[in-house]
């Protein structure tokens, strides 16, 4: 009986912007910024599309929040990567080690930071530190996977 077999592969698309502002902190950091930023954007105008068109109404006003929400969504999430990127570059800096301690400690880092802005109770920043630390140590250690 003959077989058949299917071979392809899948990989992630890896997109590499290059900006020089004189500092790799700030390079590294505004990469982050970027990148991030503009996958977010993407994000919440398909998540708005897929309403609109779900919902069958498609107005100017529709259009304008949806316009507003990616915005923002791009500069917040932006703004939280580019943190992130830059608390990493700092911290393997001053450790002269690049390892996934770096992620770990810039993780928790960006979550204290970021909880701290949002005005939140000390229980919460430090629960949001921790779930930084623990989400980016876990991105480091599954690429070694890979």
């Amino acid at each position: 009986m003959p077989s058949t077999r299917f071979l392809g592969s899948l990989s992630t698309p890896r997109v590499d912007i290059t900006i020089d502002t004189g500092n790799l902190f700030f390079n590294h950091a505004l990469e982050g910024f970027l990148k991030i930023g503009s996958v977010a954007a993407t994000r919440s105008i398909a998540e708005d599309s897929f309403k609109a068109i779900n919902g069958g109404k498609l107005s100017k006003h529709c259009l304008e929040r949806s316009l507003k929400k990616m915005c923002k969504e791009g500069a917040y999430w932006g703004s939280v990567a580019g943190v992130y990127v830059g608390m990493e570059y700092g911290v393997g800096r001053i450790r002269g080690t690049w390892d996934w301690k770096n992620a770990m400690i810039g993780g928790a880092l960006t979550g204290a930071l970021v909880s701290a802005v949002t005005n939140n109770n000390k229980d919460q920043i430090v629960s949001d530190a921790l779930t930084g630390g623990a989400v980016a140590t876990a991105s480091v250690l599954l690429n070694y996977l890979t």
